[in-house]
């Protein structure tokens, strides 16, 4: 650039003839290096600095121009152009970057509340005290193809709190003698509503246990059993005069009534196959035992490691073990 600069002082100071003589020579030289060099000429970037800025201070020298293009120059122009005003509006401050950690967490909450808009989970995520702006909030939210729904599983958990589910299970005695169970279950905390021991389950026993176990006030409305025929019209009427809505299960389909047979497991596994039954008045008093340490102390992962009837947790004390069930299973206390 200095070599420029002192150049052209020198050159205001020569005479036009001798100017144009040294324009002469140089084009000679120019077309020799053309013929001598064929291939594509390289140019630095200081080069294309000084053909494209005098070029565009003085658009008359386009004609001058011999090894390079005219579009060329103006293409460097340009580039030159876009970098200097990327270089001024590079980012330097403005709004802050959002961190992954919130993104994810906005991205969740879309996802598990498909109601929401971008306003209601800002309004959250400032209850949170997260600071974020809510077109932030609505650019990381998750996409969806059409308008929001529900899945089943949270239809069916909307529904839990008015469906009950009963089943027959098989007991055998001491003296290989058969008694019967009736069990009777709510959806909603899968607490054990009732459970009953005879040696004839008639249709008539069963509708007096179902009255027992629901009463009449908090009574489900929709009733989940099997096709056994000791559900006779007795039974059916009593159901439809409380006001339950019945809803048998397909023949030979376990499956549809699966939170009662699941159920039915656990009692086995966890009690009936572990004692000797003498007869019904014993496993009445077994059964009962076990729904009251099913329902007020056993925790389940369904309820998030919480018993049927929510049980506080309790961090001052001593821990107290009370045996149930003979020390088949304990339970563990405060005091």
């Amino acid at each position: 650039m200095c070599k420029l600069i002192v150049g052209t002082v020198i050159d205001l100071l020569r005479s036009r003839a001798m100017l144009e003589a040294e324009i002469l020579v140089l084009r000679q030289q120019i077309n020799v290096l053309r013929r001598g060099n064929p291939k594509r000429l390289r140019f630095a970037s200081i080069d294309r600095l000084i053909l494209g800025g005098i070029c565009r201070l003085f658009p008359k020298m386009y004609d001058t121009l011999a090894i390079v293009r005219p579009d060329t120059v103006i293409r460097w122009h340009r580039a030159g152009f876009r970098l200097y005003w990327r270089r001024k509006s590079r980012h330097c401050c403005g709004r802050p970057t959002v961190s992954l950690e919130i993104r994810r967490l906005i991205r969740e909450m879309s996802l598990a509340n498909p109601l929401w808009g971008a306003p209601r989970l800002h309004g959250e995520l400032l209850k949170l005290g997260i600071d974020v702006g809510q077109t932030s909030v609505a650019k990381y939210m998750a996409r969806r193809r059409g308008p929001p729904s529900q899945g089943w599983k949270t239809f069916l958990r909307n529904h839990a709190d008015g469906i009950a589910a009963m089943d027959l299970f098989v007991v055998p005695t001491i003296s290989f003698r058969l008694l019967y169970g009736l069990l009777i279950m709510g959806h909603g905390r899968r607490q054990i509503l009732w459970l009953g021991v005879t040696a004839h389950p008639t249709a008539e026993w069963i509708a007096n246990q179902l009255t027992e176990a629901c009463g009449w006030e908090q009574i489900p409305r929709y009733l989940i059993r099997d096709r056994d025929g000791a559900y006779g019209k007795i039974f059916l009427r009593r159901v439809r005069s409380i006001g339950i809505r019945d809803r048998p299960t397909s023949p030979r389909s376990p499956w549809q009534n699966a939170c009662a047979e699941r159920l039915i497991g656990s009692i086995r596994r966890e009690c009936i196959d572990h004692v000797v039954v003498f007869g019904e008045r014993h496993l009445r008093h077994v059964l009962l035992s076990y729904m009251n340490y099913y329902n007020g102390t056993r925790t389940h992962l369904s309820l998030h490691k919480d018993a049927p009837i929510s049980r506080g947790a309790a961090t001052v004390g001593r821990i107290l073990c009370r045996p149930i069930l003979g020390g088949l299973h304990h339970q563990y206390a405060r005091t």
